[in-house]
């Protein structure tokens, strides 16, 4: 593995054309810094340098800074590993020169990467060139000038919109926008970023230092306007974090009293951040979702992924025209098979409604959707799956019918197929009982709605073969999904984690907690719904199905309620019919239903489990953790049967899968930093209060006993050996 360096080559032209390489992206590591100001020193020096093209090796300029440097910040607590990157280099080195920089983009510019381009005094590029200032989305702001030169480059708006938003533009909209300077093509990249460095020594083009422009960024009264409504909705779109106030702060800082004294102010509150729980729970989501890719036994024996060219889906309904999306949306050829010719119909309809709305939503281009649109083929038989090279079974959650298909399907296709089904809970044991084929055998669990989900879970069984493993976890990173691999069992490794999630607030419900209240406290903790809205968007059948399904599993942490059961009684299925736990009408947000409220009294005196037939008195902290406690004590439960190869694929499976809010790093992220012996105390008292819903795992109490985090690797047992 090359070591980071910088090279410097001068040419007869008198300019020195400075590297950055660092492979795959060109991180900015810290040797990085060190070598740029030592090239830099060496061309301000000699006589033979007239001015300075920097760039980056292999096609890329960089992707910016190294975020591994963050991760030892946060182990550490030590800040003084961070390089002093803004005055030293950005401003000291490159800008205030005394020869000029011309920055030669390719490829993609992103956080640091930008920020040293910004600092030049010329930007070329070549065409679709990545330009973003992605920062925000790990819980900082860009700390190397970032936030006071590009308001500068493009204006206040339009600077905004990229920071905030972590929204990167491509090099031809950066011309439009006077961040770049040039576009060219890729074999003229080198040669015209001289020549336009040449030209800034002639004066034939400016020398142009973006920290000390004013021409864009408008009067004081309006920047303050701009960045007041920036504030209102900053606060609506990025709830619980303080990293979009505090760039705007440190923008204003700038525009109001200069650019160095943003610059200044951008550097200390940078470092403030990067020791914010955000930064720390962001820092650890985006690691944890790099490492779903390592799996032991898998992705380090040499195997190679098959090309799947071929894939055939079984049931065209809401997953499975989702699915079929989102494979053609990659260039995958799709057999839709359906049982009726209406069925069928209805599939290729809702698959085509898919594409089409990607378009109009500015997501896809025309031309592609029309291209994507021919890769679907309909079909009643299975004459067509014998060159499949993957079938995905996506029909009803009912297993006689899913065994009938897999032991059909295995007959049908060639040897080499993949046989998988997107089951959401049940035993892939269980479905492919009747083949024997059990090595082609997996769980292909995609989450609703498909195309637009980032998850798959790749679920294995014990007989599942590597190689089909690794063509899954391939198959999910060609059409844009995160795979993370899982175990076989009840609702695999997200939907097992999370079904306390539901329970918990029907406990409380009928403990005589308010239904909105509880709702308002998960929203407000960063969930997008609450569960009963989740309930009502999901529909009761799914509620009915899935629950009955866990009952069966875990009938000792089960709870059980007529509720749901005397709302389908009252005639309402949640957002199916318009009416459940709130009202839904087009065009406008669910209002809560006040007359579901007779309903709950019903089903609360049905039930009767109110201390004394009184409410319970509960704080707004201890419903939340009433809430997800239970599901931090599931999430122990599939950790020590080893249903994921490590904690950190459970944080990235409940942020994909569950929405469970980033910032806050994944669900056993976020039980560490409460405290392992917080969570099974609280669990301890209310099981004792209010029952055996609420038990600690044998997992949570040791790990509390023990005060080992709940993260740090289990010694694992041999059932969970079987599983890994």
């Amino acid at each position: 593995m090359r070591l980071p360096r910088v090279i410097m080559e001068v040419g007869d032209d008198g300019v020195a054309v400075i590297t950055v390489s660092n492979p795959p992206v060109n991180a900015l590591a810290l040797t990085i810094f060190d070598g740029l100001k030592e090239k830099y020193a060496e061309a301000m020096r000699r006589d033979d340098v007239k001015a300075v093209v920097l760039t980056g090796d292999a096609g890329k300029f960089s992707g910016g800074f190294d975020i591994n440097v963050f991760e030892r910040v946060h182990k550490t607590g030590d800040v003084s590993i961070l390089p002093e990157t803004s005055i030293s280099v950005a401003v000291n080195v490159i800008e205030d020169g005394k020869k000029p920089t011309v920055a030669a983009l390719q490829g993609l510019a992103l956080g640091g990467g930008l920020e040293l381009a910004l600092a030049a005094h010329a930007r070329i590029a070549t065409p679709k060139t990545l330009l973003g200032l992605p920062e925000l989305t790990l819980g900082v702001i860009p700390g190397s000038g970032g936030t006071q030169r590009l308001p500068r480059l493009i204006g206040l708006h339009k600077a905004l919109e990229l920071m905030l938003f972590s929204k990167p533009i491509t090099s031809e909209e950066g011309n439009g926008l006077g961040l770049v300077d040039a576009v060219v093509p890729s074999d003229e990249l080198i040669k015209a970023s001289r020549q336009w460095a040449l030209d800034i020594i002639e004066r034939r083009k400016p020398w142009i230092r973006s920290l000390h422009r004013i021409d864009k960024l408008g009067s004081v009264p309006e920047v303050v306007d701009i960045i007041k409504t920036a504030r209102q909705q900053a606060k609506q779109s990025f709830k619980n974090v303080p990293q979009h106030q505090a760039c705007l702060d440190v923008i204003e800082e700038g525009i109001i009293h200069g650019g160095y004294h943003g610059i200044l102010k951008e550097s200390s509150v940078f470092k403030d951040l990067i020791f914010t729980d955000a930064s720390k729970g962001l820092v650890h989501a985006f690691f944890s979702q790099r490492a779903t890719s390592k799996v032991p036994n898998v992705s380090d024996i040499g195997l190679k992924p098959r090309k799947i060219l071929k894939v055939a889906i079984i049931g065209g309904g809401l997953m499975g025209s989702g699915i079929a999306t989102a494979l053609i949306l990659s260039d995958i050829y799709v057999i839709l098979k359906e049982i009726n010719s209406e069925y069928l119909l209805k599939g290729i309809k809702a698959i085509e409604g898919n594409v089409r709305g990607l378009v109009s939503r500015k997501k896809l281009a025309k031309d592609k959707a029309e291209k994507a649109l021919l890769m679907v083929k309909g079909t009643l038989d299975y004459t067509d799956f014998k060159d499949v090279d993957m079938v995905i079974e996506a029909v009803v959650e009912h297993i006689p019918l899913k065994q009938k298909i897999f032991a059909d399907i295995e007959k049908a296709c060639p040897p080499h197929c993949i046989l998988a089904s997107n089951t959401s809970t049940i035993d892939l044991n269980v479905i492919g009982e009747k083949t024997k084929s059990q090595d082609r055998i997996i769980g292909a669990h995609f989450f609703s709605p498909a195309h637009v989900m980032p998850l798959l879970e790749v679920v294995r069984t014990e007989e599942t073969s590597a190689q089909v493993i690794l063509d899954l976890m391939n198959v999910g990173k060609i059409i844009k999904k995160v795979p993370v691999v899982v175990g076989n069992c009840t609702g695999f490794a997200v939907n097992r984690a999370f079904f306390p999630y539901s329970q918990s607030a029907h406990l409380l419900l009928h403990l005589g907690v308010d239904l909105f209240r509880i709702d308002q406290l998960i929203s407000n903790f960063g969930l997008p719904l609450g569960p009963f809205q989740l309930q009502d968007v999901a529909g009761y059948g799914v509620v009915v199905a899935t629950t009955e399904i866990f009952r069966t599993s875990f009938p000792d942490r089960t709870f059980q309620s007529p509720l749901v059961g005397l709302l389908l009684k009252n005639g309402r299925n949640g957002k199916n019919n318009g009416k459940g736990y709130y009202i839904f009408e087009k065009g406008s947000k669910p209002k809560p239903d006040p007359s579901v409220l007779p309903i709950i009294e019903e089903s609360r005196r049905t039930i009767n489990i109110m201390p004394g037939g009184k409410p319970i008195s509960v704080t707004d902290e201890e419903i939340i953790q009433m809430i997800l406690f239970p599901v931090v004590n599931e999430a122990c439960r599939v950790l020590d049967e080893g249903v994921v190869v490590r904690a950190s694929d459970l944080d990235t499976a409940s942020i994909l899968g569950m929405s469970f809010p980033s910032y806050r790093g994944g669900i056993i992220f976020w039980a560490d930093t409460i405290g392992a012996d917080i969570i099974y105390k609280s669990l301890q008292k209310w099981s004792e209060l209010y029952g055996n819903f609420f038990r600690p795992s044998r997992y949570l109490e040791e790990r509390a006993t023990r005060g080992i985090p709940l993260s740090a690797p289990a010694a694992t047992s041999p059932a969970a050996k079987a599983r890994l």
